[in-house]
């Protein structure tokens, strides 16, 4: 007898309207980023990973980027544009130097958490991309929340405005 396991697949197509309705105000005002109204997903920390990452100076950082189920399957099949429902997460800490291994280095204190969503039509103006950039949980404001697209356009536009790539 075959099992299938619909719940990841029903969270992943859910994930996106949650996200919305949140920033339409039925959430909590202060748990969505200014601008793009995206908010921190449930359950992410769980998400598997896309790759990890080294930030040099200034910001000297370890970071992870995890993706939804929609996030993981656009990688694994080279899908660009990224499709509707993706959404990518960064989680970042301070780099701090191994007491126990010299020359490695473990993760300090937490930094930032930022969430890209992908919604084709409510974020036209910004490629596609809703933003969100959190410190303790909190959005960041407006201000910075402005170079988010600004960035990625710069930077990557030919890569779907998505900085990270696979590590399989």
């Amino acid at each position: 007898m075959r099992t299938v396991h619909i719940l990841p697949l029903v969270g992943a197509l859910f994930l996106p309207l949650t996200m919305a309705s949140r920033a339409q105000g039925e959430g909590d005002a202060r748990s969505v980023s200014p601008i793009y109204g995206v908010s921190l997903p449930e359950g992410y920390r769980q998400w598997e990973l896309i790759a990890p990452a080294l930030e040099g100076e200034p910001l000297n950082e370890l970071r992870a980027i995890v993706g939804n189920r929609t996030a993981i399957d656009a990688y694994r099949s080279g899908t660009l544009p990224f499709p509707d429902g993706t959404v990518l997460v960064k989680l970042a800490w301070k780099r701090t130097p191994s007491q126990e291994f010299e020359p490695a280095a473990i993760p300090g204190a937490a930094t930032t958490v930022q969430v890209m969503v992908k919604d084709s039509r409510r974020y036209a103006a910004t490629g596609g991309w809703g933003f969100g950039r959190f410190i303790g949980g909190k959005p960041v404001d407006e201000v910075q929340h402005r170079t988010c697209f600004a960035c990625h356009e710069a930077r990557v536009k030919g890569h779907d405005f998505v900085f990270t790539r696979f590590a399989p």
